[in-house]
């Protein structure tokens, strides 16, 4: 991946924390990396864990940002949130999947769209 693609996905990371934590959310981890599989954000929203998908374009030339999180990314988002609640112990917490679609145009203002539950866990 290119190093411009490196910056923009982490330019739009860090727009979309910073909007979870406007909205009340506590971030709790970022880049939860794993064999099979990286969660961008781990937020808590009230008593439910959020595993966040943040996707990030300058235009919706190619499509809109969340039109990226595939049926094959949801199953690894999914995967790897069950061994993030393994791990953490945390069997029986309540959890959502969003997505986080996040515009930068060269011109104009940044927009982001939170997509709360966008997808269920899928296997």
């Amino acid at each position: 991946m290119s190093e411009e693609r490196l910056a923009l996905g982490r330019q739009g990371e860090e727009l979309a924390a910073s909007h979870l934590k406007q909205l009340g959310m506590t971030i709790l981890d970022r880049n939860y990396r794993q064999k099979i599989g990286e969660i961008d954000i781990i937020a808590r929203d009230g008593e439910c864990l959020v595993f966040v998908e943040v996707k990030t374009r300058k235009s919706t030339r190619f499509g809109a940002p969340a039109e990226a999180v595939t049926l094959k990314k949801q199953q690894q988002i999914s995967r790897t949130a069950m061994v993030y609640l393994s791990r953490k112990q945390l069997p029986d917490c309540p959890i959502r999947f969003d997505v986080a679609a996040v515009l930068l145009p060269d011109q104009g203002r940044p927009t982001i769209e939170l997509i709360k539950n966008a997808f269920e866990t899928v296997e």
